[in-house]
This record gives C-alpha cells, structure tokens and sequence, in this order.
C-alpha cells in the first residue's frame, strides 16, 4: 500500500504558509511510509523529539482498480470511497527542510502521521460539493470544500499515475484548507463529511 499527500491545493492554506494566493505549476506530491498509517480511532501518540506537529486535514480518496497512466477523463473510474484524514506534520523539521531545499519525508512520514477514518462510497459525482471539517476539543478548527481545491480528485490520480503505478488499497490525501495548527496530548480529534462523523481519537 502506498500512501500519498498533495501539498498547497487550497489557496488560502497558501497564503497562511507563504503569505499569497497562488497555485503551483504542478502539484505538490509527496509521500507517507505505511507505518504512518493510524486508523480505528487509535490513539495519537505525539513524537517528543520532532517539535512542533500540526493537523493538517483533508478529504482522503481510496484507490480502488490497479492503474498506470490513466488519462483524467477515466480517473474517476479508479477511486470508490471517501473519508477524513489529519496529515499530521512535523512543523519545525518542516521548515528546515525545506530551507535546506530537502525532500518532506522526514516531516510527513514518521509513525502515526497519517489518521483516516471510516469511509463512506462515492457515486459517479465524486467529491463535488462534499464539505468537510475536522474539530477539537469540540471547536472547529478547519473546513473545507472539495470543490475549492486547486486540482480536482480526477487530475491528482492521473497526475500521480504517470509516475507510480497505483494499486487497490493505495490512500490520496487531497490537500488540507486552511487553520492548520498545533495539537497537543490530551487533545480530542473529530472528523466530519457534510456534517457526518466519520473520524475521532485522542492525543496522547
């Protein structure tokens, strides 16, 4: 199983980072290591050596059919279900990779770093119109809407299908809206898709 992130689809996410609106000449692709995988409402268990983590959410699209260089007007074909999930990244390392001009693995991958929940099946509409949020301690800390992402669902799988041969199974974190921010141990994290639960663990 591989495991996917896209960076800066959502434009004010971009100018909360960067401080402006701007879409990127391609997307922003990167790359979770499978155990970064946490799912079933298993606790978080916040790293005490990488600084600072931040949620980052978003909608996660689960691959369904085996694919290579698939063209963007079959790539609905290749993903069925949908749910919420924190990209959890390591802020601080974050930005020192990125002022060494070195790849996001070590802020994006370590264990834990990808959360999902349960999924719900997708019609033939995709993600058009989904809304989605992720809370905290009972407060709203980001929402979202599918159709405000930069590069559509559609266009990420066929982006990423003209490098890595997608398989069933493999996860594509969309990109996260903008209120990314810190968590801390005690923290409770809920997701939410058009108003219906579909994450929630704790941080410990």
């Amino acid at each position: 199983m591989k495991i996917f992130g896209i960076g800066m689809n959502y434009a004010p996410h971009n100018k909360e980072v960067d401080g402006a609106l701007y879409k990127t000449s391609h997307p922003v692709l990167f790359t979770k290591a499978d155990s970064s995988l946490l799912k079933g409402g298993r606790p978080f268990f916040l790293p005490d050596d990488l600084g600072r983590i931040d949620h980052e959410a978003a909608l996660v699209v689960r691959i369904c059919r085996l694919g290579k260089g698939i063209p963007r007007r079959f790539a609905r074909r290749y993903y069925d279900a949908v749910t919420v999930g924190v990209d959890f990244t390591a802020r601080d390392v974050q930005q020192r990779l990125q002022r060494e001009g070195l790849p996001w693995d070590l802020c994006k991958g370590f264990d834990g770093a990808a959360a999902i929940g349960d999924w719900l099946p997708l019609g033939e509409e995709g993600l058009g119109g989904l809304r989605f949020g992720l809370d905290i301690n009972g407060k709203t800390v980001q929402r979202g809407w599918a159709d405000d992402m930069l590069r559509d669902a559609d266009e990420l799988v066929s982006y990423i299908s003209q490098w890595f041969t997608l398989r069933t199974g493999d996860l594509l974190f969309t990109g996260t809206p903008e209120g990314a921010g810190p968590v801390a141990i005690g923290d409770h994290v809920e997701g939410w898709i058009n108003e219906r639960k579909v994450l929630e663990f704790n941080i410990r």
